[in-house]
């Protein structure tokens, strides 16, 4: 066995072997984001709820147990925001980022356009894009700016004029 490890090319493949065990702990933010994204491209097709237009390219699909999922259109839908309701194209039962479109009527004509990308919100995502979107007003409201208030003045005193008094 000894033997077998002086050969430059066991030891070789031990070195690389090594070098990618020791790499693969260490990820960017991007590996994180990518993998991340791929887990959320994709929305169960029977669980869809609902759904808000955001824009012409932006919706929001509400699904079940109370998910949401910002889905971004590959180009922009003009007439999406007057169709009367959105349908998803998908081979499987799964509505997926690149593969899977949406379609609707507008006009009289079918319109129909790939998905660019799906991800899973959080529900303080949720809201933000929301609002982001005009969609809904912020909670926290802004103090509006001082102004004056008429009422009473205050008056100062003259110390000088106390001893005016007689003393």
């Amino acid at each position: 066995m000894i033997e077998n490890v002086k050969n430059p090319l066991v030891m070789l493949f031990i070195s690389c072997g090594l070098a990618s065990c020791a790499g693969g702990d260490e990820r960017s933010d991007e590996d994180e984001y990518g993998a991340e994204s791929r887990h959320a491209d994709c929305i169960y097709e029977p669980s869809v709820r609902g759904y808000t237009v955001l824009d012409e390219s932006n919706l929001i699909v509400e699904a079940s147990h109370r998910r949401h999922y910002h889905v971004v259109l590959q180009r922009r839908a003009r007439g999406l925001k007057s169709s009367r309701g959105i349908v998803f194209d998908s081979t499987t039962s799964r509505v997926c980022a690149g593969f899977s479109k949406i379609s609707f009527e507008y006009g009289g004509h079918r319109e129909s356009i790939r998905i660019a990308s799906i991800r899973e919100l959080s529900p303080e995502d949720h809201e933000d894009i929301l609002i982001q979107f005009g969609k809904k007003e912020p909670e926290i409201k802004q103090t509006p700016a001082a102004h004056d208030v008429q009422g009473a003045e205050v008056e100062e005193l003259d110390p000088a004029a106390d001893d005016s008094s007689g003393n």
